[in-house]
């Protein structure tokens, strides 16, 4: 018996691709190295790119490649229109953009709006300027509090740690102005208010849709307006933007404001016709707020960091799907799924975690609860081969078909990330994430460079689930991935109404069994510690079409299996 049908996605068009679209994200740095210097670049993307096409996605986005000191992962751009030299130039970035296409994959870009670099040209006009001056008017800078100005305007805390301001010194050696940043320091929030900043975003848009981009991903796209007047906020833990069930108000995130950004954003896209698309990527709890962002003349995506985030059980398995098909659905946007990406723990460990882990500490040799390999694995695959049957849009993060874990044990002194140097090590940031990848498992650095360099150290470990060591292997990751993917396609999963099963076998769904129905595939994922028999849920393995885990006479723990009705 099904119960609670959640209504299809609108069907789609050519140019509504992105309502069913499967977007794989590459982060530059760590896909392929064309040049042997230990950092990816666009040329190892290029001659990587049929690996990407073989498995079956419909689109490409590519973290930032731009001009960037690369202090944060190359999120402090220096110029939007130019790539930085260690990734290639624009004559690769159009050629890879071309390369894409010919094999029938999108292309979205990174833009990031709501900072620039320290060593953007116009902050440092900013900081020869005058204070009040239209140099300065670009960026958010205010006199200190205190006697003498000596302390911050306000007392709002880093994302990455530590004050969010910084106090400069002015042209004439005396102690100046302060400057807003809401992440590193080398990254000052751009004051959106100003006309000359927004009428500038207009043309770095323009200048990538000439280029042939299909769309963007907007980093911190719930961030850019801040709340009149500054106020005093220090964060409730767990609340707001960043992962709580109910919205408090936030001085610097989630304002009003941003929704008429988005507007302009939106027609811009619109005179390159339909199919562009903006996809936003916003904390924002809960989902019916989150919605707000892809309401009809805004953006056509936003992340669901709400199914990230959601436990691994049955009860908030259930719950998060179907409050995202309801939320999405009520302004006539699709649910979006995404289980990994550059800024959060993979989730071949994060689900394996048994002791609390706030988004953005990440996870490294002391942290408490480290995840089982076996375990994390396990549940990875059973997780993504769920996500992969969800009706509207799903996001990969470049090496999670492989089934790769978070790299836990790199060395301090090979650390990069900001937040780990700006904490003093009290947290461990994003570098496990964001190691280069695998691709050869006998070949030096695994193949991801021909020189044998890599800019962070890949571990031992990982040769094993190289991509030519599952290649062609029945049951490895990347072979669950490549056939979820194409049945996913023939079944027309994406465009189909699911809903709920409560029954089955002639009795009620086990509790920590969660069971759905769509487009002719039954789904039934066993988040429970017990094998459940085959003939308790009424499955025979004749009806088996895709399994995360084999199957013999019961769906083992954390499995999910795709079974054709």
């Amino acid at each position: 018996m099904s119960t609670d049908v959640a209504p299809a996605p609108t069907a789609t068009s050519e140019s509504e691709w992105w309502r069913t679209a499967v977007i794989y994200q590459i982060y530059p740095r760590s896909f392929a190295d064309g040049d042997g210097d230990g950092i990816g670049d666009l040329v190892g993307i290029i001659d990587r790119l049929d690996s990407i096409a073989e498995l079956g996605v419909d689109a490409i986005w590519l973290s930032p490649f731009y001009a960037s000191p690369q202090r944060d992962g190359g999120y402090d751009v220096s110029d939007f229109t130019t790539v930085d030299p260690i990734f290639g130039t624009n004559v690769d970035a159009r050629r890879l953009i071309g390369r894409a296409h010919e094999l029938g994959l999108r292309v979205l870009v990174d833009v990031v709006p709501n900072h620039t670099s320290s060593e953007h040209r116009w902050f440092r006009e900013a900081l020869r300027a005058e204070p009040g001056s239209a140099a300065r008017a670009r960026y958010i800078f205010r006199d200190g509090a205190g006697e003498h100005g000596e302390l911050p305007p306000n007392n709002w805390q880093s994302i990455f740690g530590g004050p969010a301001w910084t106090r400069i010194v002015e042209a004439d050696g005396s102690p100046g102005q302060w400057y807003l940043h809401l992440f590193d320091s080398s990254q000052p929030d751009l004051e959106w208010g100003s006309e000359q900043v927004r009428a500038e975003f207009d043309e770095v848009l323009r200048f990538w849709l000439d280029l042939g981009v299909d769309g963007f991903r907007v980093d911190v796209a719930h961030g850019l307006v801040k709340a009149d007047g500054l106020p005093d906020y220090m964060p409730a833990e767990n609340a707001g933007s960043m992962g709580g069930d109910e919205w408090e108000p936030i001085p610097y995130f989630g304002q009003e404001g941003v929704h008429d950004i988005w507007r302009r954003w939106r027609r811009v896209l619109e005179e390159y016709g339909p199919d562009r698309i903006l996809a936003a990527e916003a904390w924002i709890q809960p989902l019916g707020r989150m919605a707000q962002w892809v309401r009809p003349d805004e953006m056509h995506q936003a992340f669901n960091f709400a199914f990230l985030s959601a436990d691994w059980d049955a009860a908030s398995q259930r719950a998060v799907i179907a409050e995202s098909l309801d939320a999405f659905g009520a302004v006539g946007a699709p649910s979006t799924w995404v289980l990994s990406n550059h800024d959060v723990v993979r989730h071949a460990s994060r689900l394996a975690l048994t002791a609390e882990n706030p988004q953005g500490h990440g996870i490294g040799p002391d942290s408490p609860g480290l995840p089982i390999p076996e375990l994390g694995l396990r549940r990875a695959r059973a997780a993504s081969l769920m996500m992969l049957a969800l009706p509207g849009s799903a996001y990969l993060y470049q090496g999670e078909e492989l089934g790769l874990p978070e790299h836990v044990f790199i060395e301090d002194e090979h650390r990069q990330d900001p937040t780990w140097f700006r904490t003093a090590g009290e947290r461990y940031g994003r570098d496990g994430c964001r190691v280069p990848l695998p691709w050869t498992s006998d070949a030096p650095a695994y193949g991801f460079s021909e020189a044998g360099r890599s800019w962070l150290p890949q571990p031992e470990e990982w040769a094993t689930l190289a991509r030519d060591a599952q290649r062609g292997v029945p049951g490895s990751t990347l072979e669950m991935y490549r056939s979820a993917l194409a049945a996913r396609r023939t079944h027309g999963l994406a465009v189909a109404e699911l809903a709920w099963v409560d029954e089955l076998g002639g009795a009620s769904v086990p509790e920590q069994v969660l069971a759905f129905d769509v487009a002719g595939v039954r789904v039934v994922v066993n988040l429970s510690e017990a094998a459940v028999p085959l003939s308790d849920l009424g499955v025979h393995t004749d009806q088996l079409l895709i399994a995360s885990a084999p199957v013999v006479d019961a769906l083992e723990p954390d499995c999910t299996v795709w079974l054709l009705r």
